[in-house]
């Protein structure tokens, strides 16, 4: 599995995922788009505004838009890592946001995401990562304990743990 940047060459296997998580209504932690009037490019481009910190809409913070691939090239998940947080992001959010495509779910590979999403984390000095999740989602919740989650509460429903990263 491999957590990187998504690229151009990547369209046609991340709209493909996309368009999974829409068909099941499936929510999609981690990845933003707008069904109605997306561009590929234009998203492309989007993120990588939002990387540098350019044109970003009020209350949002740099952020790093990643997509996880099998050895074959086949996206399976989004991960978003934010760069710090902000009132919404500290009390509700956090650092990373993740999700897996429907078809891939049960397999371990959201542990695997979130494992190599704050290995990046570190490299972008963050000493410790905020990850929540819904207080009714046993998989997230075990796939943040999984990587070292320690609960701090439970805020409007979602659970907040923080996972130390030194």
């Amino acid at each position: 599995m491999e957590l990187r940047r998504p690229t151009l060459a990547d369209k046609e296997t991340v709209l493909d995922m996309m368009a999974e998580f829409e068909a099941n209504q499936s929510a999609h932690d981690g990845g933003f788009w707008d069904a109605e009037n997306f561009d590929y490019e234009e998203w492309l481009e989007t993120n990588m505004q939002k990387e540098m910190g350019i044109n970003l809409p009020e209350n949002r913070v740099p952020s790093i838009q990643y997509v996880l691939f099998d050895k074959s090239g086949h996206a399976l998940g989004f991960l978003n890592l934010r760069l710090r947080l902000n009132e919404g992001l500290l009390n509700y959010a956090g650092h990373i946001g993740y999700s897996i495509r429907p078809s891939a779910r049960g397999q371990g590979l959201a542990k695997e995401q979130l494992r190599q999403g704050l290995q990046v984390a570190k490299s972008k000095n963050i000493k410790r990562a905020l990850v929540t999740c819904d207080s009714d989602n046993a998989a997230s919740r075990a796939v943040i304990l999984t990587n070292g989650g320690a609960l701090e509460d439970v805020r409007g429903g979602k659970e907040r743990y923080w996972i130390d990263l030194d």
